[in-house]
C-alpha cells in the first residue's frame, strides 16, 4: 500500500518554484516546467499560487502550468498602489514576456477571474481560451475617487483577528473557527507565515483594502473576448447570483456555463472529479 501511494506522488510532475524579477515588481510563480500547452493559474482574493497545486498536479503531464502569487499576496512583492484589474493584468503580460511566452490558456478563481477578464479583454493575442471561475462581473459603474494615500489599509476578513498569532496552534484554532469551510480554513492558511513576532498573513492589508475599494462593473469587457469562455458557478452561488450568470452568459460570444452541485466558493476545490469534468471537456474543444 505505502509503495502504492508512493508510485501515484511520483507520477505527479515536479512542481518548481521560481522568482521573477518584472520590469513592476517581483513575482514569485510555481511552474510545472513540463511539455505542452501553457495554462495560467490565477488565485482569488487573499491567496495563492499554492491553491492550484493540485490543478497542477493533475494536468501537469499533459500541460505546462503556471501559477504565480498576484501582487499583494505571497511571495510577491506588495506595492502601495490600487491593485486594479487592468494593473494586475499588466503584471502577468510582463510575466509571460519574461518567460518569452505568448499564447496561454487563462484559469482565474474569484479576484483571478476579474484579472482574467481585463487580461483577456485588454490583450486578446496571449489568449487561446478564459476559464472565470465564481466570479461576476458586477460592480461600482464609476470608480471610486478616495485618493490613495487617504485609503484605510484595513481589509474587512482579518481586521479583527488577534495578529500576531504567538503559535502555530492559535492560528489554526482562530482561522478555523473564522472560516466557513474546511476549504476555506486551507485557503488561508496557505498565506500564513511564521515571523520573528508570531505567525502572519502573508498578504499586504493595503493591496486587500485597494482592490475592493477601486473595483468597478466590468461587463463592457465581456463582448470583447472573442475566445472560447468557460463559467463555472458554486451552486447557489452568493458571488454570482442567478442574474449575474445569465447576463455573463448572453454577453459572451463563445461561452459555456456551467453549475457545481457543491456551494463552496472553491469551485476547483469543492468536487474535484466534477469539476475536472467539465475542465476537461473545455479543454477537449480547444
Amino acid at each position: 500500500m505505502r509503495d502504492s501511494i508512493l508510485e501515484e506522488k511520483l507520477e505527479h510532475p515536479k512542481i518548481y518554484r521560481n522568482l521573477a524579477k518584472l520590469n513592476s515588481l517581483e513575482m514569485f510563480y510555481l511552474d510545472t516546467r513540463t511539455e505542452g500547452p501553457v495554462i495560467l493559474c490565477l488565485h482569488g482574493r487573499w491567496g495563492r499560487a499554492e491553491t492550484w497545486v493540485d490543478f497542477m498536479q493533475h494536468y501537469g503531464k499533459q500541460y505546462r502550468i503556471i501559477a504565480p502569487d498576484q501582487r499583494g499576496h505571497g511571495l510577491s512583492s506588495k506595492p502601495v498602489s490600487k491593485y486594479t484589474g487592468e494593473e494586475m493584468a499588466g503584471d502577468i503580460v510582463e510575466l509571460l514576456d519574461h518567460l518569452k511566452i505568448d499564447s496561454i490558456i487563462l484559469v482565474g478563481h474569484s479576484m483571478g477571474g476579474r484579472v482574467a477578464g481585463y487580461l483577456t479583454a485588454m490583450y486578446p493575442n496571449y489568449i487561446q481560451a478564459l476559464a472565470i471561475l465564481d466570479k461576476s462581473p458586477s460592480g461600482p459603474a464609476t470608480p471610486s475617487l478616495l485618493p490613495l494615500d487617504q485609503l484605510p489599509c484595513v481589509e474587512p476578513v482579518t481586521k479583527d483577528w488577534p495578529l500576531p498569532f504567538s503559535s502555530l496552534n492559535e492560528a489554526m484554532d482562530y482561522i478555523r473557527q473564522a472560516m466557513e469551510s474546511e476549504l476555506s480554513y486551507q485557503y488561508f492558511m496557505n498565506s500564513l507565515i511564521e515571523t520573528v513576532d508570531g505567525y502572519q498573513m502573508m498578504f499586504s492589508p493595503q493591496a486587500m483594502a485597494a482592490n475592493i475599494q477601486y473595483k468597478v462593473n466590468w461587463y463592457h469587457l465581456l463582448p470583447e473576448i472573442k475566445c472560447p469562455v468557460l463559467l463555472i458557478r458554486a451552486k447557489n452561488s452568493e458571488g454570482v447570483p442567478d442574474e449575474d450568470y445569465n447576463k455573463m452568459q448572453s454577453l459572451l460570444a463563445n461561452g459555456h456555463a456551467y453549475e457545481m452541485s457543491h456551494p463552496d466558493h472553491n469551485v476547483h476545490l469543492s468536487n474535484k472529479e466534477e469539476f475536472y469534468a467539465y475542465m476537461d471537456g473545455f479543454l477537449g474543444q480547444l
